[in-house]
């Protein structure tokens, strides 16, 4: 059951990103930052936190998902090193993504060939 909760909660995010590219004429780019922000501001006002228990993977793996643990990064580090904690909460919760993200970027451009837009 976790796994169609996740699907489900995981596909509706998409769907609702997929929208606003169909229907706006908003760029990916803007997009992602929008939705990366809704996870912060719903994190910092602990709103994501419940979404996040319910659907596991499937809130926390999108870009919703990558704000709220920014959000909960910085709110976790304020708490224990004041204001420099904030800044350092939130790169420190997000660094082991971040790395990921960085490294199979950079597998993929060493073992695949770019195709010319034609």
């Amino acid at each position: 059951m976790e796994y169609i909760t996740a699907f489900i909660v995981g596909g509706l995010i998409c769907v609702v990103g997929q929208i606003l590219l169909d229907t706006t004429s908003l760029t990916p780019a803007h997009i992602i930052v929008t939705f990366l922000m809704i996870g912060v501001v719903l994190g910092a006002l602990g709103l994501y936190e419940p979404i996040a228990e319910f659907a596991e993977a499937g809130a926390t793996i999108p870009i919703p998902g990558f704000g709220y643990s920014l959000s909960k990064g910085a709110i976790e580090g304020a708490k224990s090193k004041g204001v420099i904690g904030a800044f350092e909460g939130g790169l420190e919760s997000t660094a082991g993504a971040t790395a990921a993200a960085v490294l199979f970027g950079y597998v993929i451009s060493v073992v695949s060939y770019p195709k010319s837009k034609s």
